[in-house]
């Protein structure tokens, strides 16, 4: 039991855990904006047609394709929506990276303390 908490209270586990919970929300967002926002719209531009109502029979068979079409669109919407915040994310740590870090008190101390023994040496 105890190896059990060790591993399910490490940071990287945790993270994962908010990550997926994260994750879920976010996907039923944008499932929510092709649904209820950008399927309709293309209904209308293709003359009134629910995508996801598109279907064919073969023999007993009913072969829904629509939905399918319909979770295509709403993979490729998300991994834009993903692909969009990961870059926003890089976009950031770049220029995080690139501002100059500022001296600390102790660097500059010990630059003040250089500066004086050169002077003294001079």
């Amino acid at each position: 039991m105890e190896e059990f908490k060790a591993f399910a209270l490490k940071g990287n586990v945790m993270d994962m855990a908010v990550g997926i919970i994260i994750g879920g929300a976010f996907s039923t967002i944008v499932k929510s904006l092709v649904d209820d926002i950008l399927m309709p719209l293309l209904g209308m531009l293709l003359g009134r047609v629910n995508i996801s109502d598109l279907n064919v029979t073969v023999g007993s068979a009913k072969l829904t394709y629509g939905t399918f079409l319909q979770n295509i669109i709403n993979f490729i919407f998300i991994a834009l929506a993903v692909f969009m915040i990961v870059r926003m994310i890089n976009r950031a740590e770049k220029k995080k990276e690139e501002k100059p870090a500022e001296p600390s008190k102790e660097e500059m101390l010990l630059t003040e303390i250089r500066d004086a023994l050169v002077k003294k040496n001079g």
